[in-house]
């Protein structure tokens, strides 16, 4: 009797969702059978989620720093970091008028997605009313790999099934799992098997609980390599998580992605031009990502704030499968903690510079941003070797 075995398949735009295929090696053997995953009891719910998120002219902000980072952030500033001074930050960002106009979902540490404004209302209602959807960042962070080339891999799934269950009772609707993989150290095929199974556990799990899952695998920009290098780990990479995400039964209607955009590394001899980075990265997204992805929603991994706008402004000049935004944190927040320095009478014009940050990103959503008028800080890079959240 002929054995039968699992067939990696070598297409992911089937109509159905989350496929599965075997196929039995004789020759007359029965053709080959699909089966669609189970549906969850938040399906639906899941569907509605990420269509709102991946809603034309609105992005993500991505304030889901550590508070180790976090404390980083404002010590740039020359504050301490302590929980009333991430608070004041926090609130700053998250009661901004009109944010809503151009985000349409926050990604919060736990700290935040717990914490109130001064005047006692959560910070989940303020984005409740403000039509922006609550997220949280759930992973534990980074680890080195044993077996690996000084590799990490990403921990956090013990226990995620019930701290999940807790973020959707506390208004969260959307998760966040960041892990990485480096092209100077390889990647070995164990760092990107590692990365791949991960986030696909965590996937199944946040849609189990009510979470649609941001699939983050980021490539670093750490290194010298050219871009066609880029392209050829970030095809590897993503056709890895597809198929361990279509083994775990995750339903790709109800995720979102947060890939890196394809760019040679940081310390290449020579810079990519918006355009090029948008043909390398609309090629590697049409070879690997299935239309039924509602969202593909950009890390900005230290480039300067224009540039981010520049690149993904570059991706919309025509239409894509998919709704293509960004899930930006340095790259909304720099020009912010610039003007705010920790000073109450300065949030208004704070607040004033995440709006035009938060606009010009929308409007490269929708292909039409322009980079005329922009300031010389917008276009300083802030890429840090070695950067952890």
């Amino acid at each position: 009797m002929a054995s039968a075995s699992f067939v990696k398949p070598d297409t992911l735009s089937s109509p159905w969702i989350g496929q599965r295929s075997f196929a039995h090696t004789s020759a007359s053997s029965p053709p080959r059978v699909s089966f669609a995953i189970r549906a969850g009891a938040y399906s639906d719910e899941l569907v509605k989620t990420a269509k709102s998120v991946a809603s034309p002219g609105r992005g993500i902000l991505a304030i889901d720093e550590s508070n180790a980072t976090c404390g980083k952030r404002l010590a740039s500033i020359g504050l301490d970091n302590t929980e009333d001074n991430r608070q004041a930050y926090r609130q700053l960002l998250l009661t901004t008028p009109g944010l809503g106009d151009y985000i349409s979902g926050a990604i919060l540490f736990e700290e935040t997605l717990y914490q109130s404004t001064k005047d006692g209302k959560t910070f989940v209602d303020c984005l409740r009313d403000a039509n922006i959807v609550p997220g949280i960042k759930v992973d534990k962070g980074l680890s080195p790999l044993p077996g690996s080339n000084d590799e990490s891999w990403c921990q956090g799934l013990d226990g995620l099934a019930s701290r999940s269950a807790e973020y959707y009772k506390q208004g969260a609707r959307f998760a966040k799992w960041r892990t990485v993989v480096s092209v100077p150290c390889g990647p070995s095929a164990l760092a990107v098997k590692e990365a791949a199974w991960g986030l696909a556990r965590y996937a199944a799990i946040s849609q189990e609980n009510g979470l649609v899952p941001i699939v983050e695998p980021e490539i670093l920009l750490d290194g010298d390599h050219p871009i066609e290098r880029t392209l050829e780990v970030a095809e590897k990479v993503w056709s890895e998580v597809f198929f361990y995400l279509a083994q775990n039964n995750v339903m790709f209607e109800g995720i979102l992605l947060k890939p890196s955009m394809v760019t040679p590394g940081a310390e290449h001899k020579n810079k990519a031009s918006p355009e090029t980075v948008a043909e390398f990265t609309l090629t590697m997204l049409k070879r690997r990502v299935p239309p039924a992805v509602p969202g593909i929603m950009f890390l900005s991994g230290g480039q300067s704030e224009a540039e981010a706008t520049l690149n993904l402004n570059a991706m919309n000049q025509s239409p894509n499968p998919w709704h293509v935004s960004f899930s930006y944190a340095r790259a909304l927040q720099n020009s912010v903690l610039r003007t705010w320095q920790g000073k109450p009478e300065k949030i208004e014009a704070s607040q004033k510079a995440l709006l035009v940050r938060a606009k010009a990103n929308s409007l490269a959503q929708l292909g039409k941003y322009s980079a005329e008028g922009e300031n010389e800080d917008a276009k300083k890079g802030m890429f840090v070797k070695g950067y952890t959240y």
